[in-house]
């Protein structure tokens, strides 16, 4: 969806997306605070709160947030993963729902704690996994890498439409699609990977910050980047037969018979699951933030967030992300307001950083 000059956008998306990342890493450490356990929590519902002395518009920002984790980050990943399994092994997505829904579960019922012990060991993994794939991939093909780059800035900015408003569509198309899949790789600008650094034991919030632009850099610039070239070098994208993970597992197949699959179908399946259980931990602190830190109410969110990840498996495709992008825009409205409101607090921790 978009074409190819939707991937110049998702770049254009990942350089704004390093400034607001690093912006709101920075505000999440500064005015972060603790909870009952002695735990650091934080993010744009705090600095809103404590920095600008908005507590309806933080209120606002946890609502939307919480409400975002159940689409963003569970559904539209349990959708891919059910999706690359029915293609790959044609596997029910209903057999993928339970499955699926019994390890996020266990996970996730266990707590803050499991989360963070099964995320630190599927991460590392699944991204060296995926890049080496990739890289062999691109250099089986690398004839024709230089004919896709080219096609992403022809695409980017398609004038052969023959009328304006034909032309002026397609290129909204493409920034559309850029953007929102940008966001949805790196987070920039939402105001949830915050919520995961301001439980970081770092002390200092620039460094943090900085950190946080290197997220982004990596997940899209490289990452998605990749994934973009393989998809564009085999052709297989032209013939609209594919889409989701579905057209990634048929271009990589292409390159590499039988092992592409494979290779798609688990790195889809370990991308999303360590993101489904990555936002079920930024819906929790939402939820304790709202609820005044009742335990009640987060055990509740806890189990509404693991029947969720069964929905998604089942959702339409299409349906799915779009509203998982409307709650993208709700949880972005109240963050983006916060950074502007507070950027002079960014401005001036960060020069009395690096005057150190």
């Amino acid at each position: 969806a978009g074409g190819p000059g939707a991937v110049f956008w998702m770049w254009v998306s990942a350089l704004l997306g390093m400034v607001t990342k690093y912006s709101e890493i920075l505000l999440a450490l500064k005015y972060r605070e603790k909870n009952e356990k002695g735990r650091w929590v934080g993010g744009p519902m705090y600095y809103i709160k404590n920095g600008l002395n908005l507590k309806w518009l933080a209120v606002l920002f946890a609502v939307f947030a919480m409400i975002a984790c159940l689409g963003t980050g569970n559904a539209t990943q349990s959708n891919s993963i059910a999706v690359a399994l029915q293609s790959t092994m044609n596997i029910k997505p209903w057999i993928t729902g339970i499955v699926l829904t019994i390890i996020a579960g266990t996970v996730i019922l266990g707590g803050v704690k499991r989360i963070a012990s099964v995320n630190e060991k599927l991460v590392p993994f699944m991204a060296v996994f995926f890049v080496v794939c990739s890289v062999i991939s691109l250099v089986i093909n690398c004839q024709a890498i230089p004919g896709a780059f080219a096609l992403i800035f022809k695409e980017a900015f398609n004038f052969k439409a023959a009328t304006g408003g034909a032309t002026g569509y397609g290129i909204m198309l493409a920034m559309h699609y850029g953007f929102s899949r940008g966001v949805f790789s790196n987070e920039a600008g939402l105001g949830s990977a915050p919520i995961a650094h301001a439980a970081s034991s770092t002390k200092e919030p620039v460094k943090q910050g900085l950190w946080g632009m290197f997220e982004v850099f990596f997940t899209t610039i490289i990452i998605c980047t990749m994934s973009a070239l393989v998809i564009l070098t085999t052709g297989i994208w032209e013939t609209g037969e594919f889409q989701g993970a579905a057209l990634s597992i048929a271009s990589f197949n292409a390159i590499l018979p039988k092992v592409g699959s494979i290779v798609v179908t688990f790195s889809t399946i370990f991308f999303a699951l360590s993101t489904i259980l990555g936002w079920a931990y930024y819906g929790e602190v939402c939820m304790e933030f709202l609820s005044g830190n009742s335990q009640k109410a987060v055990i509740a969110y806890r189990c509404v967030y693991v029947a969720f990840v069964f929905i998604g498996t089942l959702g339409n495709l299409e349906l799915v992300w779009s509203i998982s992008e409307t709650m993208n825009g709700l949880m972005a409205i109240p963050n983006l307001i916060g950074l502007m409101g507070l950027y002079k607090v960014i401005k001036t921790s960060t020069k009395e950083y690096f005057n150190k």
